[in-house]
């Protein structure tokens, strides 16, 4: 959402992963695991989710100077059961801890069919979509969710008082195509575009955040006033017991399992992290797998839109176009993106970004 007439400048993605690498080594992460986390961040902006990319990368400048996220380190194995395991993140970076745990979880999937870790005491962990597209074009199902149990912004269905994060929700579906990337949450909206448009003195597009009382609101200043509001779950007042649902299946995968949640009172801006691969080789069979996946797409496709309405499309169709364009002509950054970042570039010495065709913007 971007309302000022000035178009945001593009940046090559290598240029901004290696900006963001650079940070995040200085910083003292591992240059390996920087870039693990900068390749992450980027991604999430070259699929378009601009709350959840680089827009996150001073927060965790800032986590780490403060010891709030471990710069380096294991996480530690609690339990593992050859194909599900449980590891404490000991605060480590989500974004790196998730996608070593997709990974491991991919070659347990790829001998057992099913590959399964959940992680507690982890840092926040980004955006889901981009721990997707690369093992579903592997031919691999992917399934996660995370929650932060330290905070909450989300009242369950019926009350008025905040208990849940907007807790999401991803899975990566192989489809011998582009695979269907989706990525929702039990929230209507996030937390981070709230805060977006709360500080640009917006609103949000319709009554997506409940005030104290009660009352539907689309202003999401309610979520800093006291008596704070919350976040409405997915189908709002009329039918958001079933965002309300949603809610409560992620909070149990990602808390319950691992063992660690809200009734351990934790503190500081984390994630509790439910992974699953799943390898349809030892289930039908890939082919069959995608068989009907494939079909499901066509289907979708085919299907004769609303009067007046686009075509339809499959979750992730719109993130991949836009990666694709993006890797041709640049990422358009969401224009506070990179001054967030521009004090953390004078004090470790890295030069900013140069858009193309021009300067780096500061």
């Amino acid at each position: 959402m971007n309302d000022r007439s000035e178009p945001e400048a593009a940046y090559r993605p290598a240029d901004l992963t290696g900006f963001a690498t650079a940070l995040l080594t200085h910083a003292g992460m591992p240059a390996d695991r920087a870039a693990c986390v900068a390749e992450r961040l980027v991604e999430a902006d070259l699929l378009g989710h601009t709350t959840h990319g680089l827009a996150l990368c001073a927060g965790y400048l800032g986590e780490i100077a403060s010891g709030a996220m471990a710069a380096s380190g294991e996480p530690t194995v609690v339990a593992d059961y050859g194909a599900t395991a449980v590891w404490d993140g000991n605060r480590l970076s989500g974004l790196w801890l998730t996608a070593k745990a997709v990974d491991t979880a991919a070659e347990w999937a790829r001998v057992h069919g099913i590959g399964s870790i959940t992680i507690r005491n982890s840092h926040h962990i980004g955006c889901l979509a981009v721990f997707l597209e690369q093992a579903a074009r592997s031919g691999l199902m992917v399934l996660l969710a995370s929650s932060d149990p330290a905070v909450r912004a989300v009242a369950p269905y019926g009350g008025t008082t905040a208990l849940f994060t907007p807790n999401p929700l991803a899975v990566g579906i192989p489809t011998g195509g582009d695979p269907i990337l989706i990525d929702v949450s039990a929230s209507i909206t996030t937390m981070g575009l709230a805060d977006r448009l709360r500080k640009e003195g917006k609103r949000f597009p319709a009554a997506w955040a409940m005030d104290a009382a009660g009352e539907a609101t689309d202003d999401p200043a309610v979520l800093i006033a006291e008596p704070k509001g919350t976040l409405l779950p997915v189908g709002g007042v009329d039918h958001g017991h079933k965002g309300y649902a949603l809610a409560l299946i992620i909070e149990v995968l990602t808390q319950a399992l691992s063992g660690f949640g809200r009734a351990d009172a934790p503190t500081g801006w984390g994630a509790s992290v439910w992974v699953q691969v799943i390898d349809p080789a030892k289930f039908g069979g890939l082919d069959a797998f995608t068989r009907q996946s494939a079909f499901m797409v066509e289907s979708c496709h085919a299907n004769p839109p609303r009067p007046g309405g686009a075509a339809v499309r499959l979750p992730g169709e719109q993130g991949l176009a836009r990666k694709r364009a993006a890797l041709q002509e640049g990422v358009r950054l969401y224009p506070t993106i990179l001054p967030a970042l521009t004090s953390w570039a004078e004090r470790y010495g890295v030069a900013m970004p140069v858009a193309i065709g021009g300067a780096g913007r500061a």
